[in-house]
Order: C-alpha cells, then sequence, then structure tokens
C-alpha cells in the first residue's frame, strides 16, 4: 500500500513557475515508477509526466515538454514536478501516481497503468 500526499499548488501569473511536490509513504517508494497527471474542469485526466524507480527515465506530454522538468528523491520518498512558463491552459488539479507494477522499470504514461493516487493539488494561472 501506497499513500500519496501532494504540495505546492496554487495561484501563479502566466510566465510562472510552481513546484509540485508528492511524498509517498512507506519503505518500497523507489520500487515504483512515478507520474504526474491533471485534470482541468470538464476535462478528462491526462498524462502530464513519469520518471523510472532510478529517476534516470523520463516522459513528458508534448504540451509540457521543454517547460515541465519530473525529478525524484528517494531518500526523501518524495517525486517533484517543477513547472515554468506556465500557461493558462496549464490550469488544473495535479496528481501524482504510483506505478500499478511492484518493481517495474518501464515508465508509463496511462492512467490504467498507475494504481496509487494522490488526492491532488490545485494549479490555477491567471492571464
Amino acid at each position: 500500500q501506497v499513500q500519496l500526499v501532494e504540495s505546492g499548488g496554487g495561484l501563479v501569473q502566466a510566465g510562472g513557475s510552481l513546484r509540485l511536490s508528492c511524498e509517498a509513504s512507506g519503505r518500497t517508494f523507489s520500487m515504483y515508477g512515478m507520474g504526474w497527471f491533471r485534470q482541468a474542469p470538464g476535462k478528462e485526466r491526462e498524462f502530464v509526466a513519469a520518471i523510472s524507480r532510478s529517476g534516470g527515465n523520463t516522459n513528458y506530454a508534448d504540451s509540457v515538454k521543454g517547460r515541465f522538468t519530473i525529478s525524484r528523491d528517494n531518500a526523501k520518498n518524495t517525486v517533484y514536478l517543477q513547472m515554468g512558463s506556465l500557461k493558462p491552459e496549464d490550469t488544473a488539479v495535479y496528481y501524482c501516481a504510483a506505478d500499478s507494477v511492484f518493481g517495474s522499470w518501464v515508465v508509463r504514461t496511462t492512467i490504467s497503468d498507475y494504481r496509487y493516487w494522490g488526492q491532488g493539488t490545485q494549479v490555477t494561472v491567471s492571464s
């Protein structure tokens, strides 16, 4: 069982930056690939970024590539999403998630591949 708690959301002007954090419970954090997803009002949840167990491999949605960076600190049981050059269309609730496969090295981008989810943190970008 993995429990995830996101933090760091808030209101920011277009062009600004935010760093989201997601802290996991337990001693097996390093055994899970991690991902960030987001859901805007009236839209389906979508993939944002994912990172492998060691942090050596990452994957990004085209819409955030070059602006967002995912990273992790296994010693702190935490995954981060550094967001820059924010746009109003980045406004959404951001969720972190842990891979459904314990010990997998695959970097996954599909919602159904993730088993554990945080409660989400709101990011609002004003124009």
